[in-house]
């Protein structure tokens, strides 16, 4: 996996350098600023870039649209954006692009290191890996008359995990039910949602975060 890091805090950049190199990964750049890091990703055609979301000169929404632009320049290329907040409307920009090979996890986070690993690699897979914070919030922030107001409270429950990129039987290890309820549950989510649900886990997700940014963005 070559890995392109966008981050100006240069403790948090050089760290994460030091870690990923660590597990035999090769992080090919660091960058501290955006237009640095599309320099890289032009320059390097990274597989996988870990970018901040706030970066100069006004610390605001750059990364995001950095990771953005990124990706229109590299299709394929896979994104786990930083944040140190819960920042809920650039999540739903990041999402709005679609939420394959994406990430969105906060900071603090970073230090369960297996955690960030984990969603690291499975963006670079293909998969999707949303913080359960920010998922939380675009699940409670729908506004009333939103298709996610048909579900359960347990139904909510499997639509968060789902939306961290968990397969059915992560989701039933972590909610302490059997496999079978997990699928019947899912089985529902799709139904009150208007999805069919015969797509692959990867392409499930994605409808998912779909109606989770489409709810986000009716609230806010």
């Amino acid at each position: 996996m070559r890995i392109v890091i966008a981050e100006d805090d240069p403790l948090l950049r050089e760290g994460l350098a030091l870690l990923l190199r660590a597990e035999a990964l090769d992080v090919v750049a660091t960058t501290a600023d955006p237009d640095g890091f599309l320099e890289a990703v032009d320059a390097h055609r990274p597989d996988t870039a870990i970018v901040d979301v706030r970066m100069p000169p006004t610390h605001t929404d750059e990364g995001i649209r950095a990771a953005v632009e990124a990706r229109r320049r590299q299709p394929g290329l896979a994104v786990l954006v930083l944040s140190a907040y819960v920042e809920q409307a650039f999540a739903t920009e990041l999402l709005a692009h679609g939420s394959s090979r994406l990430g969105y996890m906060l900071k603090e986070r970073v230090g369960r290191v297996q955690e960030f690993l984990s969603a690291l690699h499975r963006v670079a897979d293909g998969g999707t890996a949303i913080d359960p914070e920010v998922v939380a919030q675009l699940l409670t922030r729908t506004r009333p008359g939103n298709r996610l107001e048909r579900l359960s409270p347990r139904e909510r429950d499997v639509l968060a995990l789902m939306a961290e990129g968990l397969g059915n039987t992560a989701i039933a290890e972590r909610l302490f039910v059997t496999d079978g309820a997990v699928h019947k549950h899912i089985r529902n989510i799709f139904a009150k949602l208007d999805l069919a649900p015969t797509d692959r886990t990867d392409r499930r997700v994605a409808a998912v975060l779909h109606y989770l940014e489409s709810g986000a963005r009716h609230s806010a």
